[in-house]
C-alpha cells in the first residue's frame, strides 16, 4: 500500500463511522488531543483522537516549520485541534512537535 493513499486496512474507520463520531468530538473539541498517525498525503496526516471512537483529525503540512517531518503512520502523537467545521465534519490538528524550536 502507497503511503499517501487512505488505508482500507483493519483498524482505520470508515468514512460512515467517522460522521457518526461527530458529536461525541464535538463535546470535547478544544484543548490537547493524543492520537495515533493513520494516514499520510502531501498535504498532511490524518491521526486518530483518542478517547472518541472513530474521530479523526488532519494535521497539516502548512503548520509546519520548513523540512519538518511528517509522523510515520502508526506513530502516537499530541496536539491542539485548532479549527473545525461543523458542515463536512473536519478537524485540523497542530502538532505539539510543530511547535518545537529547531
Amino acid at each position: 500500500m502507497d503511503e499517501y493513499t487512505w488505508p482500507a486496512v483493519p483498524g482505520v474507520p470508515a468514512t460512515d463511522a467517522v460522521r457518526q463520531s461527530w458529536l461525541p468530538l464535538r463535546r470535547c473539541l478544544w484543548g490537547p488531543h493524543a492520537g495515533e498517525a493513520i494516514g499520510r498525503q502531501w498535504f498532511g496526516v490524518f491521526i486518530r483522537i483518542d478517547g472518541v471512537p472513530d474521530a479523526v483529525g488532519l494535521a497539516e503540512v502548512g503548520r509546519t516549520r520548513h523540512a519538518m517531518e511528517l509522523p510515520v503512520i502508526g506513530t502516537e502523537v499530541a496536539g491542539t485541534i485548532i479549527w473545525h467545521a461543523d458542515h463536512n465534519h473536519q478537524v485540523k490538528i497542530k502538532l505539539d512537535e510543530w511547535d518545537r524550536p529547531e
